[in-house]
């Protein structure tokens, strides 16, 4: 068993450790405009409003940590997306997620950033390793890594070992980023499309927990897409996955039946001292019921 990692990020005030004995980190998804018309024509039109708004909900809703991304067509995006995070940052102190396939966005949203970010993301291709980690050595975040290459998204556990491995080696020894700094996404697929590949996932997450101790991260609601009752589906998959060695995910923090889930299996997973954590959000709700 390999020793177990933690990684740390900060915002403006507060400071986030992804770790396998702590809380679960939640990464607000929805500050991203992809399958969001108005949202998009807003911000051509230079009206941030709505990241306002979105900031508010997902914090409200539980965000450890929010996910930023401006990908928009016919925009400025590495203008764009340094806007945002400076406006996020002003409305929020938690750590953000820096989410863009552009690298000169990565570089103008890192240069604004006060803290420690966590980049989104890499693949094991070594052209966009060399690409993006000298920006996360430069400014100091920490990088997350998708075990899939140019030729495939692997369907085998022994295939994304294969990959990690390859981030893990290239990342560490060519561009000295510390192991504990890569949070690997193991690949969490619909199942919709194959009733196995939540089983390959859960696989990979263990194996990579035991080999390699790093923290992991996914997108939630991939696993629901396509498919009826997502929620409930989301709600099952997270404490599931947190057993098996996930330790934060991407997603709309305004959906209170997963979050609660996650709370819950985090009470009885040992991470939440006392079950204060569980015990605080009962009493709020309570208190917001009554008034």
């Amino acid at each position: 068993m390999s020793e177990l990692l933690e990684t740390t990020l900060r915002g403006t005030g507060a400071e986030v450790v992804l770790g396998h004995t702590r809380r679960f980190c939640l990464i607000g998804e929805r500050i991203n405009p992809t399958g969001r018309r108005i949202f998009q024509e807003q911000l051509r039109a230079g009206d941030l409003s709505a990241i306002e708004r979105d900031v508010l909900a997902q914090v409200e809703g539980g965000a450890d940590v929010l996910d930023v991304n401006m990908g928009v067509p016919m925009t400025d995006e590495p203008e764009l997306l340094a806007k945002a995070i400076t406006l996020v940052q002003q409305l929020t102190d938690k750590p953000i997620c820096i989410d863009s396939s552009v690298v000169e966005a990565l570089e103008a949203g890192l240069s604004v950033y006060q803290g420690r970010a966590l980049v989104n993301s890499i693949t094991a291709e070594d052209d966009r390793m060399a690409l993006i980690l000298p920006l996360v050595k430069k400014y100091d975040a920490a990088i997350i890594a998708l075990p899939n290459d140019a030729e495939e998204i692997p369907m085998e556990a022994d295939r994304r070992l294969e990959l990690v491995q390859h981030i893990v080696d290239v990342a560490t020894t060519e561009y000295g980023i510390a192991k504990q700094d890569i949070v690997i996404d193991p690949l969490a697929m619909p199942i919709g499309a194959d009733t196995q590949v939540v089983n390959t996932t859960l696989e990979t997450m263990r194996r990579i927990r035991e080999v390699h101790g790093l923290n992991m991260t996914c997108g939630a609601s991939n696993v629901s897409f396509g498919m009826p009752d997502r929620h409930t589906l989301g709600a099952a998959f997270l404490p599931m996955a947190m057993t098996a060695g996930l330790t934060s995910a991407i997603m709309d923090t305004r959906t209170p039946q997963i979050v609660t889930a996650v709370k819950a299996a985090d009470l009885l997973l040992g991470h939440d001292d006392w079950g204060g954590a569980w015990i605080a959000a009962h009493r709020k709700k309570q208190a917001s019921a009554a008034g």
